[in-house]
Parts: C-alpha cells; sequence; structure tokens
C-alpha cells in the first residue's frame, strides 16, 4: 500500500532551489502513482503568481514544471489563504487551481496525510 505524501512549498522560487526541489520530488512521487499532495504556503504562494519574471533575476522558470503536475497525477493541489493575504495575492489570479485553505484547514490537511515534507 502506497503512503500518501504531503509536500509543503514554502520558499519563493527566486530564494534558492527549495521551490524547484519541491517541484521535483512532487513530479517524481507523481510518475510512481504515490498519492501526492501539494501545499503552497509563506512565500511559496509566490510560486503561483503569473508575474513572475525570473529572467531578471537569473532564475529559470518555473512555470512549465507546476503546469506539469496534473499530467504526473499530482492534482491535490493546496494553498494557504492566509498566506496569500499577507502577501497581498488573495485578490489575484493563480496560475494554478489550488484548493484555498484557512489555518483550521491546513491543520486538517497534514494529519490527512502520511508522510509530510516541508521545503
Amino acid at each position: 500500500m502506497s503512503q500518501s505524501l504531503l509536500i509543503i512549498s514554502r520558499q519563493s522560487p527566486w530564494s534558492g532551489p527549495s521551490a524547484r526541489e519541491a517541484l521535483d520530488i512532487a513530479l517524481a512521487g507523481g510518475a510512481f502513482d504515490l498519492p501526492i499532495g501539494l501545499l503552497f504556503l509563506d512565500d511559496g504562494v509566490f510560486q503561483l503568481s503569473h508575474a513572475q519574471q525570473p529572467a531578471q533575476l537569473q532564475q529559470k522558470d518555473l512555470s512549465a514544471n507546476l503546469k506539469a503536475l496534473p499530467m504526473f497525477g499530482v492534482e491535490a493541489l493546496y494553498v494557504s489563504a492566509r498566506s496569500l493575504e499577507e502577501r497581498g495575492l488573495h485578490e489575484q489570479p493563480l496560475s494554478l487551481a489550488a484548493e484555498c485553505l484557512d489555518d483550521t484547514q491546513l491543520s486538517a490537511l497534514i494529519d490527512r496525510y502520511d508522510q509530510v515534507i516541508t521545503l
């Protein structure tokens, strides 16, 4: 029986390799048919912003990796409502359809998964 895995991505796409590593883990797990969830929390919500300009920071664009998630079976995508609001993104459309959760719902979400990785 497969263990379910929740990946919590807390870093912005331009602050180092953590955002890319979280996506790589999600894509790899999805390729092996693991039950994967991906939660964007804290600065990780910036990964879902449409206004990405990674070339100006000499970074690679993560949007192709994000768009590939459903093709690899990673469809359980979540985002923190508080993180969006604290960063002024709560009224902007997101680049991916993710379920917006409040703090109580986030706690319940984390409890549903067998394993949790935070990057």
